[in-house]
């Protein structure tokens, strides 16, 4: 081996595949990573978990098969559409087979407004979206999380800063040894767990008790004009947040390629077939019974960590989420990581999130010193997170963190696992 191929950074590529016992580690971490946020939606909208899992792992694999390996995103709940689902699921004239219709005209949204991209051109997309909005909207999404990742941290701040400090030693000093450099998230997790079976904070008999299999409760929709009203608009707010996770994603990417010397895939050219899968997407959640879905911005923060964008690692990180919608010892095992362990991780990883928007408006190389672009930014980051925390309010259940207002209140919830957590944001 040539002196520059040793010195080559280790990485994956959209379309690399790394062995297949590394590829399951790979796509294990994934799931530690979107498994809490995806979850806490079902419960709070009163959607089957075990649906919402498989929808959810079923939506990535055909988003990443449809982007032809080139789109390297996971599909999770998104946050954006809890107070308007959860309004409808409530009603007297509603249901979750109602909210399901709605969740259906999200996707035909979606994918209109995909369909619009493609035939536009990027270019006229950025003059709507430049690079100060979609890097200012990435920031807002971080920073936005700051109260729900140290809300959770504060379940036990020694395992969170334990977890927290593991993780970003292992992130750091890690880099370059090979398999291990590629799972940070994943042993900081398992530090974090084991201190706190050793602190008597593991709930075990949540195995115990769990069966072998389950069916999920798969339903199929009801479409009324007041559930598709109620949601389907919400699917244009959340173009700009998928437009920034495609534009940072396709940021790192290449520049991961360039230091490997292949070529650069630019994938933020896709931001129109984006769209369209993003749409699929809520196809699949609406017509199964799972919540409506998004690409995941701490997937994303987990990948610039790891420098493993392989699109069949997150296949594999989707099959292995529809397998615990019917497998319920497996996820039984992987729900009784404690929040505080959950909260760590968070800190890391949805700060990852908001430095990448710093990094896209660094990359774009747009001018901070004129005051039409930083008119934009000021406005955007006042607005984003000042805006976040004045329409949130705690919640007056049990957990500890905000939830969007609605008019049905803050919904009712079921017993709370440990690493359920309340959060404004849209994941």
């Amino acid at each position: 081996m040539s002196v520059r191929k040793a010195s080559r950074p280790l990485g994956y590529l959209p379309q690399d595949r790394p062995p297949f016992l590394d590829l399951v580690a790979f796509g294990l971490q994934h799931v530690l990573t979107m498994f809490p946020a995806t979850v806490f939606v079902a419960l709070v909208t009163g959607f089957d978990v075990g649906v919402t899992l498989f929808a959810s792992g079923l939506a990535t694999i055909v988003a990443i098969l449809g982007s032809g390996m080139r789109i390297p995103l996971y599909y999770g709940s998104s946050f954006s559409y809890i107070a308007a689902v959860s309004a409808v699921v409530g009603a007297e004239w509603g249901g979750v087979r109602v909210a399901q219709g709605g969740i259906v005209a999200t996707a035909l949204v979606s994918i209109l407004a995909g369909l619009l991209i493609r035939w536009v051109g990027k270019d006229a997309l950025d003059k709507v979206l430049p690079p100060i909005v979609t890097g200012s909207v990435a920031i807002v999404i971080g920073i936005s999380l700051a109260k729900a990742a140290l809300d959770m941290a504060a379940a036990h701040w020694g395992i969170a800063l334990f977890t927290l400090t593991m993780t970003v030693l292992f992130s750091v000093y890690l880099r370059g040894k090979g398999f291990i450099s590629m799972i940070p998230v994943l042993l900081g997790a398992i530090c974090g767990y084991i201190l706190a079976a050793i602190l008597g904070k593991v709930d075990f008999s949540r195995i115990a008790v769990a069966s072998w299999l389950r069916v999920p409760s798969f339903s199929t929709p009801a479409f009324k004009w007041p559930a598709i009203l109620a949601i389907a608009p919400i699917a244009i707010a959340t173009i700009p947040e998928s437009t920034a996770h495609l534009y940072q994603i396709s940021l790192y990417v290449d520049r991961l390629a360039e230091e490997l010397g292949r070529k650069k895939p630019q994938i933020k050219y896709l931001i129109g077939l984006n769209l369209i899968l993003d749409g699929l997407g809520d196809a699949i959640n609406g017509f199964l019974g799972g919540c409506a879905g998004t690409n995941y911005g701490e997937n994303n923060s987990l990948m610039a960590i790891t420098r493993n964008y392989s699109c069949p690692v997150i296949i594999a990180a989707g099959v292995i989420a529809m397998l615990l919608g019917f497998v319920g010892k497996l996820a039984a095992v992987v729900e009784t990581l404690p929040i505080s362990v959950t909260g760590g991780l968070a800190i890391f990883l949805f700060g990852v999130i908001g430095l990448q928007g710093v990094a896209l408006i660094q990359s774009e190389k747009v001018d901070l010193f004129d005051p039409k672009q930083l008119a934009i930014g000021a406005v955007i980051l006042i607005i984003g997170v000042g805006g976040a925390s004045f329409e949130g309010r705690t919640c007056p259940l049990y957990c500890r963190g905000w939830i969007r207002s609605s008019p049905m209140g803050c919904p009712p919830l079921p017993p709370r696992p440990s690493w359920v957590f309340c959060s404004i944001s849209s994941f």
